[in-house]
């Protein structure tokens, strides 16, 4: 009988070790990054549900998305328009959309939030999805610069909670920072490291510091290249060719920046600041600051460092 209890228990504890296989995906947010993540994960045979508050949005997200398989099936199927056309439809079909998420996050094994960058709005919905979704749910935020374990704090499931930040053009861009928060359990962290694999990308690890790997190296250089600016040492232009020649980077500094959008840079530098003040790499950006303030936010805007109307 002993023995029996022994295998039973250690039969429990094993299922319970057992790495989550993400099968049904639940996407928050149809922007970019949302249909770039919905996108490749329905390429990649996962049943996807794109969540967003209306159906205007998630029109238009579908749109982009059937514009983008066009055009990689164009590449991938040059010689073969008929497989390229059955390619598009095969991954639509395991596509579908929402403006309710409670309802559609009762079966599912992941959901990944890729809504604005505002952690208040982000703990809600975390908070109000944890209450609908099942116990083996992951949950995961694309964040790029906010604290996952703030938002994992909202929900019931730390151990569940990680980070899953995408980078932009999803479908194109092959690495994901896998971010493990202080109470992410081992078995989460593999899980969306094996999820990431699945989805065709190269995860990099790494633990909840501000701004992970990329940006917290990415977001204080350019600021740097902005200082050097604003200290009238070099013209933004020889700053950019500078860069670009010198180092090899595809863009000089501030292309990227209006590239990125100058709003969001300094949404981040400004959140680093209040985290660690007497950190001079997040010091603020009086020109930055100024730029933002009169609404010149780089390409989207048609101004921010250059102009491009």
């Amino acid at each position: 009988m002993a023995f029996a209890t022994r295998q039973f228990l250690r039969a429990i504890s094993t299922a319970a070790a057992k790495k989550l296989v993400v099968k049904h995906v639940t996407v928050i947010g149809g922007g970019l990054m949302g249909a770039g993540i919905a996108q490749i994960a329905a390429a990649t045979g996962h049943t996807v549900i794109l969540v967003d508050q209306t159906d205007e949005i998630l029109n238009k997200s579908k749109k982009g998305i059937q514009e983008s398989l066009k055009k990689l099936a164009k590449k991938k199927f040059a010689d073969k328009p008929e497989e390229g056309t059955q390619y598009i439809e095969k991954v639509l079909k395991n596509l579908t959309t929402s403006t309710d998420p409670v309802s559609v996050v009762h079966s599912t094994d992941l959901v990944v939030e890729a809504i604005v960058e505002n952690v208040a709005v982000k703990n809600e919905l975390f908070k109000t999805l944890d209450k609908f979704a099942p116990e083996h749910t992951i949950f995961a935020s694309n964040t790029s610069s906010l604290p996952i374990t703030e938002m994992a704090n909202a929900t019931t499931r730390q151990d569940r909670f990680g980070g899953l930040h995408f980078f932009n053009p999803v479908p194109l861009m092959k690495l994901v920072e896998v971010v493990k928060a202080p109470m992410t359990s081992q078995k989460t962290f593999e899980s969306l490291v094996d999820f990431t694999r699945a989805l065709g990308k190269t995860p990099v690890s790494c633990k909840d510091t501000p701004g992970f790997v990329v940006n917290r190296l990415l977001v204080p250089y350019l600021m740097e290249a902005v200082r050097l600016f604003e200290r009238g040492d070099a013209s933004k232009e020889d700053i950019d060719v500078a860069m670009k020649l010198g180092a090899g980077y595809p863009m000089g500094p501030f292309e990227l920046l209006d590239y990125v959008g100058l709003d969001t840079s300094k949404y981040i530098i400004d959140g680093w600041h209040q985290l660690e003040p007497e950190n001079p790499l997040f010091a603020p950006s009086p020109l930055l600051d100024k730029l933002v303030e009169e609404k010149k936010l780089g390409k989207k805007t048609g101004e921010g460092f250059y102009n491009y109307q």
